[in-house]
């Protein structure tokens, strides 16, 4: 019985990291004209592909990612992803992710990365500088997550 309960507790913290990113992810109604998801990474950076893949590997300095998940678009002029990150406590080092995607204090055009936070969660958006759909996915994670 203990059993059968530590795996529903941890199925459902599971679930719920999904759900709120679902409510934050864009859907097809909401997807710019001209853009599709694709399953193939799209990420402008070895930086932003490699946090990706593998946040852990600074996790001693940021903490502990509880979930991640992507969105890739790709259209005719150019392609991107976004990145989803919910960590286990406030996540306050966003100076380090700007540091690590760009190598200073601000992005460039070979490391435009940009980055989101709202206290657990951090959403790395790699596309190029002035992106529509930018725009359109960080209004709704300021009208989701106030």
């Amino acid at each position: 019985m203990k059993k059968l309960l530590f795996v529903l507790i941890i199925l459902y913290s599971f679930g719920a990291s999904a759900q709120s990113f679902d409510k934050i992810k864009l859907t097809e109604s909401e997807i710019p004209a001209g853009y599709k998801l694709t399953d193939e990474d799209q990420c402008i950076s070895i930086q932003a592909c490699t946090f990706y893949d593998s946040p852990e590997m600074y996790g001693f300095l940021i903490g502990k990612v509880k979930s991640k998940e992507v969105q890739n678009f790709v259209n005719n002029k150019n392609s991107g992803s976004i990145m989803y990150f919910e960590f286990e406590k406030k996540f306050e080092q966003e100076g380090f992710l700007q540091g690590l995607f760009w190598g200073g204090k601000k992005a460039t055009k070979e490391h435009p990365e940009q980055i989101l936070v709202k206290d657990k969660i951090v959403i790395v958006y790699s596309f190029p500088l002035e992106n529509d759909l930018i725009k359109v996915s960080q209004k709704k994670v300021e009208s989701v997550l106030k």
